[in-house]
């Protein structure tokens, strides 16, 4: 994989097929939670923004997919995210389990709402 990929689509190339395919489900699903995101590369990896504001990140590496929802989106999920990995603001997905699509898009739609209350309140 590129040290530094231009955009999603060349990040998400340098990984094996079967990664690929585990990348591009996470992709579409936040996609479909926050249509109005913008896509783009932050930290080496893929990221989605909202009115200028992070909302997610993921990464894949060797035997896991990482997914990145900032401290709140893994606090509102504690109980739901218990059985992986997880470091501050982080999880970890292993790539020879079920990816948990329904679990990420309830994350997703969860940090559009905070997002969106958030630059309410700033303007």
């Amino acid at each position: 994989m590129s040290a530094s990929p231009e955009n999603i689509e060349t990040y998400i190339a340098g990984f094996p097929e079967d990664v690929q395919t585990v990348l591009e489900k996470i992709r579409a699903t936040i996609k479909k939670e926050a249509p109005e995101s913008d896509e783009g590369i932050a930290y080496g990896m893929p990221a989605f923004k909202m009115n200028g504001k992070p909302l997610v990140y993921f990464g894949g590496y060797k035997k896991h997919i990482g997914f990145y929802a900032t401290p709140s989106g893994h606090t509102k999920f504690k109980t739901e995210l218990s059985g992986y990995k997880q470091g501050k603001g982080s999880v970890q997905f292993p790539l020879n389990e079920p990816l948990p699509l329904d679990l990420i898009e309830k994350i997703v739609r969860f940090r559009v709402r905070e997002n969106l209350a958030k630059s309410a309140a700033i303007g």
